[in-house]
């Protein structure tokens, strides 16, 4: 990046093209902004240095085929201005390892999150989400996220970590605010990054306490199989032991709050839709794609090039960051009929929402069941549902999370 790119004001409309996606309120336009971009310069460089990609060609290239990672050839991850201290255990997480790392990481914990090893849980999914729409039965609205969507898939995940529920809202709120350790942003705001440093060190401590409890248990949940790792000779480090528990509850709940939440508002915004979905119940899988596809939680994913690489007839360098913008590709006309039309039906439905690649999302089994449980249970429970508000009322995650949702009933 050039120093005249650097210097350039983050407002500044003729570079961004108008959309500047780190800027407050960037999410509420976000799909109009992604078609106009897609439309006037698909490929193009942001006056920060980072490459954006918006056609869903040139992100599956990204994601599937070339050589990219999470880190340059020099061994550097690109972070934001974070403390040395924060940026190290962030760095540890697999999610921002390349092979052979990332490999090793992945393996020790894989085998849970198998489609047969997921189902196992639908069960005690089912249990969970009708639980919670029993406790708020009696009251004529509700929120979906703090009665449905948040305490779904974050019951699921402390109990495939053998984490203590009673925890829970001790490290939600921490969960929330870490995620913007992760932002590709290099001038993010410093008061949220202050945020999220100091959640991601409470995290650290937490998970550092627990596995000095949880060691020796011979526990059979995820926590316990990688103490066991680490204490097996996988040379698993106790910053890499506690970036891996971390970063599995994170991704285990955090983008599945958006799942259910953005999912039930498309559904809410589309009656035909949802009267669809109650009379055939058994579209409800179809209905989660579309839902993913149509305003999934993840609206980008970042790579570095591992070599010189040409998106739609322009060459970008090796050690580049390109942003492929999910969000875009996920409503690109050239693939998707009818891109912005919500449709429960729509078939194939080859969205990126879980990305691609060895970093494709570990979960994507997880929130899936989740979702379809969590979603399915609300429309039968419920027969007449309308939102408060179409206006979202957004969470302080980095990802695409609302904060609240309330619906009457």
């Amino acid at each position: 990046m050039s120093d005249a790119a650097r210097k350039q004001p983050a407002g500044h409309e003729a570079s961004w093209h108008g959309w500047n996606f780190f800027e407050e309120g960037a999410r509420d336009r976000l799909y109009e902004d992604c078609s106009r971009l897609r439309s006037i310069d698909p490929v193009n460089e942001t006056p920060v240095g980072l490459w954006r990609l918006t056609r869903h060609r040139d992100c599956m290239h990204l994601l599937r085929e070339v050589k990219a990672g999470m880190r340059s050839t020099e061994g550097d991850s690109y972070s934001p201005r974070m403390t040395e201290q924060a940026r190290h255990g962030r760095a540890q997480f697999m999610l921002f390892q390349d092979p052979p790392t990332h490999t090793r990481l992945r393996k020790l914990v894989s085998h849970a999150f198998t489609p047969r090893a997921i189902e196992r849980w639908r069960s005690e999914a089912e249990r969970i989400a009708n639980a919670c729409l029993g406790a708020v039965a009696d009251r004529k609205e509700i929120d979906i996220i703090a009665d449905l969507a948040l305490p779904v898939p974050s019951t699921v995940i402390c109990e495939m970590l053998g984490v203590p529920l009673a925890d829970r809202e001790t490290f939600t709120t921490w969960t929330a605010e870490a995620t913007h350790a992760i932002s590709p942003n290099p001038f993010p705001d410093p008061v949220v990054m202050e945020r999220a440093e100091r959640a991601a060190m409470a995290l650290a401590g937490y998970f550092e306490d627990l596995i000095v409890k949880r060691r020796g248990s011979g526990g059979d949940d995820l926590m316990s199989l990688l103490i066991r790792a680490e204490e097996d000779g996988d040379r698993l480090s106790q910053v890499e032991l506690v970036s891996q528990t971390i970063g599995l509850l994170i991704a285990g709940f955090e983008t599945t709050i958006g799942l259910i939440g953005n999912g039930v508002r498309a559904l809410l915004l589309h009656p035909t839709e949802l009267a669809k979905l109650r009379a055939r119940p058994e579209l409800i899988a179809s209905a989660v794609e579309e839902c993913l596809r149509w305003d999934g939680p993840i609206s980008a994913a970042l790579r570095i090039l591992h070599e010189d690489t040409e998106f739609g007839g322009k060459v970008i360098p090796k050690d580049t960051p390109v942003v492929a913008v999910l969000a875009a590709a996920n409503r690109d006309p050239d693939v998707f009929r009818d891109a912005d039309r919500f449709d429960i039906e729509r078939a194939p439905n080859e969205h990126l929402a879980f990305g691609g690649g060895a970093h494709f999302c570990l979960g994507a089994h997880l929130a899936r069941l989740e979702g379809q449980v969590a979603i399915g249970a609300l429309i039968r429970r419920f027969p007449h549902l309308e939102l408060v508000s179409e206006k979202v009322e957004w969470g302080r995650s980095l990802f695409r999370v609302p904060g609240r949702l309330p619906v009457r009933k």
